[in-house]
């Protein structure tokens, strides 16, 4: 498993749990080195304990020198990181770098597979730079590509990995369709689907699958914008909605927008692969445009109720763009500090898990709290922008105590807005009719 990043690092670990022997490969050794006395790069619920177990039991280890674990190895699987180049499209200049360095090594039969999100057309690239490398070496020996995009979501993606809706790999011949079916068969037995097709397709099924989540997100926050101003409520309007079984009631929720390592960077990947076949992208770009706008409400919001904010004190609970990580990146609240600061206004926030991570993201002027309390001393207004559990029923009477003003901005919906006003807050959430209230 060539990468120790997130994808990489769960996914050797959840095959090393179930058997198999595991080597994740990475070319910084300082994080090796740390990953090696338990260490872990990043916050995923269980994963600490599953990668202490799998080395344990010596199905898992961890090395920084590829060519040197390339022997009678079946499968290599290259979750290396793809981030966005400033016009969208994918950067593929580590998955390639992988691929040369396979080419390099490789000695006998493997089934190279990219795991990293790639766009489609990226297993040529891959086939060509092992080829090239065989070439200059002067000798023969036979590999096949396949493409397995990844699944999972951060802070469940254990459970994903072991227990998946489904898996789908891109396959071109009968043999390395036997070697990755026999890997993945341990996660099929509950009966959910290993659906093989051609490379391409599996390559484009990982950003159809993120794009369209990503679409019916920025559907619901369009609707929740018309539901603000016809006093109606976006919740109620989502279980209407979603009860039709053609739709479905997942990702349906109103709030201020996705971030996350995915969502974004894979939009504007399919905009780009999209519009280098020169189709218009339109319905992709504007579900980028509607998010970009959402994240920012609660701001507007504030700056309509006080007009200048210069010198008013914000709380924002939560930073992390979802509960269970450390994850902040495209995080809403990372924008929302900034424009607040901005704006002339002091910023306190708290996160459970991810204020180191979002530290050199925000301007140094935002202070982090120790807890969600201490976050609202002398706090003219609360901004909610992640939706950590442990903000869902808080102690009304002691924030009632700790705040200068009232108002409450639920980002996420997932108060008790009935309960927040019969305490004297003026609350407000996106799309639940109560825009008057401000």
């Amino acid at each position: 498993m060539v990468g120790t990043g997130y994808v990489g690092l769960v996914s050797g670990a959840c095959l090393a749990e179930v058997g198999c022997s595991v080597t994740c490969v990475d070319t910084d050794a300082a994080k090796i080195a740390r990953l090696q006395t338990g260490e872990l790069p990043f916050f995923e619920p269980g994963l600490g304990e599953l990668v202490q177990r799998t080395v344990a039991r010596r199905r898992l280890r961890f090395a920084t020198n590829l060519g040197d674990e390339l022997k009678d190895c079946d499968a290599v699987f290259i979750a290396v990181g793809t981030p966005s180049n400033d016009d969208g499209e994918a950067d593929l200049r580590n998955v390639e770098a992988v691929a040369r360095e396979i080419g390099r090594h490789l000695s006998s039969y493997t089934v190279v597979v990219t795991k990293s999100t790639v766009p489609v057309g990226t297993s040529l690239l891959v086939r060509n730079a092992i080829a090239d490398e065989l070439a200059t070496r002067g000798i023969d020996v036979a590999y096949d590509v396949a493409s397995n995009p990844e699944f999972l979501k951060e802070g469940a993606a254990i459970a994903d990995f072991l227990r998946p809706d489904r898996i789908v790999i891109g396959v071109e011949s009968e043999r390395a369709k036997a070697v990755l079916n026999q890997i993945y068969r341990p996660f099929v037995l509950n009966g959910r689907p290993l659906l093989f097709m051609d490379i391409s397709s599996a390559e484009v099924t990982k950003y159809a699958a993120n794009a369209m989540l990503a679409v019916r997100i920025s559907f619901m926050n369009l609707i929740s914008r018309i539901c603000e101003e016809a006093g109606a409520n976006v919740s109620d309007v989502r279980r209407g909605v979603g009860s039709d079984p053609r739709i479905g009631n997942q990702f349906l929720y109103a709030g201020i927008g996705y971030g996350g390592s995915c969502f974004p960077k894979d939009v504007r990947a399919l905009i780009s692969s999209g519009e280098s076949f020169g189709l218009p992208m339109e319905l992709l770009r504007a579900a980028e445009a509607i998010n970009e706008s959402q994240k920012l409400i609660p701001v507007v919001r504030l700056k309509q109720l006080f007009g200048a904010l210069v010198g008013r004190r914000i709380a924002v609970w939560g930073v992390s763009f979802k509960p269970n990580t450390d994850d902040v990146r495209e995080a809403p609240a990372i924008g929302i500090i900034n424009a607040l600061l901005d704006a002339g206004a002091e910023v306190v926030a708290f996160d459970p898990i991810a204020a180191s991570a979002a530290a050199p993201l925000v301007d140094p002027r935002c202070v982090f709290a120790l807890d969600e309390y201490l976050a609202l001393e002398d706090a003219d207004a609360l901004i909610l922008a992640t939706e950590w559990p442990e903000f869902r029923t808080p102690d009304l009477e002691e924030m009632a105590k700790r705040m200068r003003g009232r108002i409450v901005i639920d980002g996420r919906n997932v108060l008790d807005g009935d309960r927040f006003r019969e305490h004297g807050f003026d609350y407000s959430g996106i799309g639940l009719g109560s825009k008057s209230s401000l």
